[in-house]
């Protein structure tokens, strides 16, 4: 086998991940009634996935993946409606709205988004998530979530 054989072998075994997959990767991971289910598309991580959002880092796959077997345990529900999607080279952005619903508490819908990063091969090899978890959350509890926003506006605003 030559190193050209090599190389498009690697290339077959590329994801191929593109903004209408992404799309439909990332709605079909929420939607399997009510209950999150990574398995579809953990195959699309690198090994060496580095994953950061507004609670925590995470570095490796069998992290990655202990987390999403954590968010499945805690909620009840969750949806997750992609608004946008976009891709430029190896970087994707993707606007989401995700309806999660924790045991006995009302439904939240969470605004964010993700930050891909491919590596060579077409795998995630980085994403970056950005929400504001606690103002989405409460904005469901009536008057905190007014008081929570005037506070926020008061001092950041």
């Amino acid at each position: 086998m030559n190193e050209h054989s090599t190389e498009q072998e690697k290339k077959s075994d590329s994801p191929g991940l593109n903004t209408e997959s992404l799309k439909e990767l990332w709605s079909r991971t929420y939607n399997t009634e009510g209950k999150p289910d990574w398995s579809h598309i953990l195959p699309y991580y690198d090994d060496n996935i580095y994953f950061r959002d507004s609670i925590q880092a995470i570095h490796g796959i069998e992290e990655f993946r202990a987390m999403t077997e954590r968010l499945t345990k805690r909620s009840k529900d969750l949806k997750m409606n992609i608004v946008n999607a976009v891709m430029h080279e190896r970087i994707a952005f993707i606007e989401w709205e995700m309806t999660i619903k924790y045991k006995k508490n009302p439904s939240s819908v969470l605004y964010g988004s993700s930050r891909l990063t491919l590596n060579e091969d077409g795998r995630i090899i980085e994403q970056r998530d950005y929400y504001d978890l606690w103002g989405d959350i409460f904005d469901n509890i009536p008057r905190f979530g007014k008081a929570y926003r005037r506070f926020m506006i008061k001092k950041f605003g």
